[in-house]
This record gives C-alpha cells, structure tokens and sequence, in this order.
C-alpha cells in the first residue's frame, strides 16, 4: 500500500517510532524540531523561553512517543507539550508578584484568558531594556543562580540585581496598567 508521507513525519516512520524502534524515534525527533521551534518562537516569550519548550517538547515527545496512539495525533501533541511550556514559563514570572491561582482552570474562556495573559506577560518582557530582558528570563524564567546570572552578561552581582530589580518593577506595572515611580538612571 502507499504510505501517506508528511515529510519528517510519514506514518510508517511514526508507527515504527511507537513501537521503540530507536533510529525511527531519533529520526522523528529530529524531523520535528523546526517545526516544533517555529512554534514556540511563535508562544514564547522571548527567543530563550523558544529555546527550552521546544527542546522540553523534544525531551518529552522523545521519552512518550510509544504510548501515542495515532500517529496523526503528533503534530497537535507535540504543539500542546510547546503550549503549555510556554505557559509554564510565562506564569512563572506572573505568579512570582501574585497571590498563586485557585484551583484548576480548564473552561475556554480561561484558556483564552491564560493565554491573553501569557501574551501580555510576553510582550512586556520582549519591551523591556535587553539587559534587563536577559536578566529577568535568566533569573526568573530560567532560574538561575544570581552568580550565574551575574557572570554570564558580565556583570557584578550588585548590578545584576539592580537591573533585576528594575526589570521586576517594570514589568509588574507595564501589566498592572498602573502608572510606576520614574526609574531613577
């Protein structure tokens, strides 16, 4: 019979792929990549954040692949596993500033509300000075020791932490709306 070829992802590759067999899964992995980052640069905050969902949606779609059941199921997966990250990543900065969420939200509305939210936390972290951007996405996001942090954009750990600190600021009030005190330079 003719096999229906999606490029990287034909379904008999994906069929061997389920069924463990290892250069297929690599094969598949590797074959996703591009797109799989060509989404998150488009969820993600930052080219960063980009960086490590899709390499977290590489990991998991590698570690899962064998308990996917249709093999036309991979590209919705693989996107949902880069949502979320995206998600992850983004809230984690929100919720570092707000009260955590109560309970489980799974409506469309919150989902668009989460979403509207992630892209919002997104933007005002893509408006931000770069320094501060690298800071606040390696300290906050990634979770970075400040030392690391610190060495890594070549600076001392006092202004690191100022510059983090700015970066705080300005992002809780570019999402609160709310006008802030005047950076002093």
């Amino acid at each position: 019979g003719t096999v229906t070829d999606r490029g990287w992802a034909s379904d008999r590759l994906i069929r061997a792929a389920q069924s463990g067999d290892l250069e297929s899964i690599t094969a598949v992995v590797h074959g996703a990549h591009p797109h799989v980052r060509r989404f998150a640069a488009h969820l993600c905050a930052s080219a960063e954040d980009a960086e490590d969902a899709a390499q977290e949606a590489l990991i998991v779609l590698y570690r899962k692949i064998g308990t996917l059941r249709a093999s036309a199921a991979l590209a919705s997966w693989m996107f949902r596993i880069v949502r979320n990250e995206c998600l992850r990543r983004a809230r984690r900065l929100v919720d570092s500033s707000d009260a955590p969420d109560a309970g489980p939200v799974d409506s469309a509305e919150d989902e668009v509300l989460r979403r509207l939210e992630a892209e919002r936390v997104a933007a005002a972290i893509r408006a931000l000075p770069d320094v501060q951007r690298r800071v606040l996405i390696m300290r906050d996001v990634l979770g970075y020791p400040g030392r690391t942090v610190a060495g890594a954009l070549g600076l001392s750990t006092a202004a690191m932490k100022s510059q983090l600190h700015r970066a705080r600021t300005a992002l809780r009030t570019d999402l609160r709306g709310t006008p802030g005190v005047p950076p002093s330079a």
